[in-house]
């Protein structure tokens, strides 16, 4: 026994929330394109008769957005489980109404808005760091430079160690030095 109530969307719903996550001009492109295109299909990207699917056809209205969900929902929605059909004037007319009513109901505040918003800033921190890392790697003062400890000179001019004669002490204590 359950204590709560399963939420089951309809295909419906998960293909309007779909159309929803859609950037505006895709959306807008797509209604051009699914308006414009004599054969929309489900279930495959293109097929041999010249047949397209909604998101192809906005690619070709210029949009090149990419959103796997929309084109699972609209499998699911003309229900396809495998191969490609054409699809039906019912289901072309109910896409067509959703893109209208969510294009018409879509709000000043886009998620494409707050997106390039982000990318401009990001952009313009970016400049900002490289002209302050530019600025750092020229510096107007003095240049210093410190000298290597002849340990770590040895690797690159090789051991010269058994060229020089053994230095003998005199005490027959070993000196430190």
């Amino acid at each position: 026994m359950r204590n709560r109530a399963r939420h089951r969307s309809t295909t419906i719903e998960r293909l309007r929330l779909a159309i929803d996550c859609l950037p505006v001009a895709t959306r807008e492109a797509m209604l051009d394109g699914v308006r414009a295109s004599e054969r929309i299909i489900a279930g495959a990207y293109v097929d041999t008769e010249g047949g397209v699917c909604p998101m192809l056809a906005a690619h070709r209205r210029g949009t090149r957005t990419d959103f796997l969900s929309f084109a699972k929902s609209w499998d699911r929605f003309t229900r396809i489980k495998s191969g490609a059909r054409a699809a039906t004037r019912r289901e072309v007319a109910i896409l067509v109404a959703q893109l209208e009513d969510s294009i018409a109901s879509a709000s000043g505040l886009e998620l494409d808005a707050a997106i390039s918003e982000h990318r401009e800033l990001r952009r313009r921190r970016l400049r900002k760091q490289r002209r302050a890392s530019v600025a750092d790697a020229d510096p107007a003062g003095e240049i210093s430079a410190r000298r290597l400890r002849p340990a770590l000179l040895r690797p690159f001019l090789g051991d010269k160690s058994a060229s020089r004669p053994a230095r003998r002490s005199d005490s027959p204590v070993a000196s430190r030095g």
